[in-house]
């Protein structure tokens, strides 16, 4: 690639615009193959079309790191300079020249004195130095850097490549290959340049005297516009400076903020603007003058009017809507409070985000949603510095740009999902964006002054409590939302997900209908789910082949009834889930607790002659292998006292099976389950297939309380289950399972092994009562 007026070095890093076709081309292909490519300067700076014979045959071997395409079909590219090289032929094909090259090695005379040498160089050295405090606008680090070098020729390129020459004397140095000649023709051309700058500082001076100072501002800034102009340069940063400046003044901010971005702003009109830095400038003061740092949205604080729209788009959720009436009662008597974040717990499809939506709605706030599911780098979160390349705020700085507010409803979903790695924790820069005492100045890297966020309204979404940070959890309160009933699904489904599809789907309500009938059997057949997402998507798909069916069938309306359902829908995908009321040996129902709700959990055990193997099937977990041990242990120790051989253990193979291989399965409070089951394999009494368990063991027999108490009662009841047996610790949790579950099941407390047979084992005598 021919350059045109600028000669490079090795060790330099070089980015510069490229406009011709011919060198876009031998950008492509090199970028295409090993990324080099041969930069010399051609001859003639003047002439648009090079010839072969117009460039000089010395040049640099580069790599290019970095290709940046320009809206003006022009590119930019990012060049690190390898070595000098020399052309042995020139190839033209493909639209683009091409060459033979090899390497050119310095070398160092070696017949000189060393002391002279050395002398040379610092003597050189001091000439730089002096060229530098003259020259305007070098980086401080330019002269610190020299000191990096302790070879000649190193010293004699950087200084080449660091000071302002006509192209033939730096050619003239690139193609000097005896180092200490280098370093004395770098010498005679620095003292030269010397003379020069010294008399142009004179000159300086002396017109500094004759233009007094508002002469001299207004003179230099015009001059900066015509020089822009005739350039060709539609964004003058000189004009851009001023219009911030503008939109500065008219912002009312604190001090350290305004005087920090004052200075950028100044900073920003001393900048070339076709260079890399005047883009990060103009990004990042965009970015700022984006964000509302005035604006608040004003508040419906309207107690009637918000129980009104909670009320029409969530059915049931009684806690949540109570707890967000309370904080709008609060927010009327005092707009200034500061408010706990609230963090709402459930299974997929229970209502968490629309919650918050329904929140913004009736407050009259905007609504942004941030995703946090997989985020493990903290910067998602903070922002990154903006002299990275492609830097960028965090997402909450990025979310407040969005709605153009600082008082909106931010859901943070997905709180339980956050991961860590060597990039930091996101969850430890979430704490002070959470924290009333502290949000106040949330501190973003990009920005690097402190936003207000004490106006905004945090409302954060998980799944599972236990995976939310402790730091985390400690600010936020928690409520749990439990699985719809099947009852709450075609309640919801009826007056919420119908009416809303309908109008999705352009139908209406005599074009579609639905008995109640059939809409149960729907809910009860079709979906097995927490909430109520799939239930949507199903009944959309049910609307779907509805307008299918009129449009070729030439109907106005159809009535959806147990024929169509299952001639649209397809057969019944879940069976009826009612247990089985038949005594059986060997078999124990649990309860298990999942991210996505409760299920039900059968544990079956079966035993064969053998001697005495164990085998544990299922896709269990260790903590579920461990409670079977354990359960084996309690028999073996008590084996006379149930009933069973004390031999057992000997004669008797073992296996026990959770249903469901393919799904794993851990936890301890399937404990109860496996002891019921060996038990009952063991001494051949069956179990009362009405009742489902839960519960931790001990060695010793003892039933210590679990979690997802309401979870899995809710799968219970769907189940068909009449008695529940739960901890004697898990008492007060009774209070906080759902009304329908507490009215239709017996809840049994038990406090050791003892009182769970006696409730789920049915003895000959017990038989013989019922």
């Amino acid at each position: 690639m021919p350059l045109r007026g600028f000669v490079a070095f090795p060790g330099m890093m070089v980015n510069f615009d490229i406009g011709r076709k011919k060198s876009i081309l031998a950008v492509e292909e090199a970028m295409n193959s090993n990324q080099l490519i041969f930069l010399a300067t051609q001859k003639d700076i003047k002439s648009n079309i090079v010839e072969k014979n117009q460039i000089y045959k010395v040049g640099i071997l580069a790599k290019i790191k970095h290709v940046l395409k320009q809206e003006d079909s022009c590119i930019r590219i990012l060049v690190d300079c390898i070595c000098r090289a020399e052309v042995k032929e020139f190839f033209e094909d493909k639209g683009f020249i091409s060459a033979d090259i090899f390497e050119l090695e310095e070398f160092e005379n070696k017949r000189e004195n060393r002391v002279f040498v050395k002398a040379f160089v610092r003597k050189t050295q001091e000439l730089f130095a002096e060229y530098l405090s003259l020259m305007s606008k070098v980086p401080e680090d330019v002269i610190l850097n020299m000191d990096k070098f302790s070879e000649i020729g190193k010293i004699s390129d950087y200084i080449s490549s660091n000071i302002v020459l006509d192209f033939e004397k730096k050619q003239c140095l690139l193609e000097e290959l005896d180092t200490l000649k280098r370093m004395e023709k770098l010498s005679l051309f620095l003292s030269q340049e010397l003379e020069i700058l010294k008399c142009e500082n004179i000159i300086g001076l002396k017109l500094k005297q004759a233009i007094d100072d508002s002469q001299k501002d207004y003179f230099l800034r015009e001059q900066m516009r015509v020089i822009a102009k005739e350039l060709g340069e539609e964004n003058d940063p000189l004009t851009e400076s001023e219009e911030y400046i503008k939109k500065l003044k008219q912002l009312k901010l604190p001090k350290d903020t305004f005087e920090k971005i004052y200075k950028e702003c100044k900073n920003f009109s001393k900048i070339h603007a076709s260079s890399s830095e005047a883009n990060v400038v103009r990004t990042y003061l965009d970015t700022f003058f984006s964000l509302p740092w005035n604006k608040i949205s004003k508040d419906i604080l309207d107690l009637e009017k918000a129980k009104e729209i909670l009320n029409q788009e969530h059915y049931g959720l009684k806690k949540v809507k109570d707890r967000i009436l309370e904080f709008l009662a609060v927010r009327k008597f005092s707009s200034d409070v500061k408010g706990q974040i609230i963090c709402l717990v459930g299974p997929p499809g229970v209502g968490k985000t629309s919650i918050a939506k329904s929140l913004a709605k009736s407050m009259g706030r905007k609504y942004v949603r941030i995703s946090l599911g997989g985020v493990s780098d903290e910067s998602e979160i903070r922002g990154h510095r903006k002299t990275y390349l492609g830097a960028m705020p965090g997402r909450i700085i990025n979310a407040i740009k969005q709605v153009k507010v600082k008082n909106p409803v931010i859901l943070l979903d997905e709180i339980d999902k956050l991961t860590q790695n060597y990039h930091g924790d996101p969850s430890s820069a979430l704490l002070e964006a959470l924290d009333p005492e502290q949000n106040r100045e949330f501190y973003d890297r990009y920005l690097e002054v402190p936003f207000d966020l004490s106006k905004a309204i945090f409302i954060a979404t998980a799944n599972n409590e236990d995976d939310i940070p402790e730091p985390l959890y400690d600010r936020m309160e928690v409520i749990n939302l439990t699985s719809y009933t099947n009852e709450e699904k075609f309640y919801i489904a009826k007056n919420h997900i119908i009416p809303k599809q309908l109008s999705q789907n352009g139908l209406t309500e005599k074009m579609f209908s639905i008995n109640d009938t059939t809409l149960e059997k729907l809910v009860k057949f079709y979906t097995k789910e927490a909430g109520v997402r799939n239930l949507e998507r199903t009944i959309a798909s049910l609307m779907r082949k509805t307008a299918k069916f009129l449009i070729e069938n030439n109907k106005k309306s159809l009535k959806i009834n147990d024929k169509k359902l299952e001639e649209f829908l397809g057969p019944k995908k879940y069976k009826n889930e009612k247990i089985d009321s038949k005594e059986t040996i060997g078999v124990a129902r649990g309860m298990a607790w999942t991210s996505l709700g409760g299920e039900s959990l059968p544990i079956e055990v079966l035993t064969m002659k053998g001697k005495g193997d164990i085998q544990i099937t299922g896709s269990l977990g260790d903590v579920m292998k461990e409670s079977a041990q354990l359960a084996i242990s309690y028999i073996r120790s008590n084996a006379i006292k149930l009933g069973v051989k004390s031999d057992f253990y000997k004669n008797l193979d073992i296996h026990i099976h959770a249903p469901e291989g393919a799904v794993p399965k851990d936890g301890p409070s399937a404990g109860v389950t496996m002891a019921t089951a060996l038990v009952s394999a063991l001494s051949k009494t069956p179990v009362d297939q009405n009742l489902a368990m839960t519960g931790e063991i001990t060695l010793k027999g003892d039933v210590l309380p679990i979690g997802g108490l309401k979870e899995k009662t809710m799968a219970a009841y769907i189940s068909g289950i009449k008695s529940i047996l739960v901890p004697y610790g898990n008492k007060s949790d009774i209070e906080k399972v759902d009304k329908i579950v507490r009215d239709s099941v017996n809840f049994i407390t038990v406090k050791n092994l003892k009182d769970v047979f006696k409730n789920a084992l049915i003895s000959k005598e017990k038989r013989k009562t019922d």
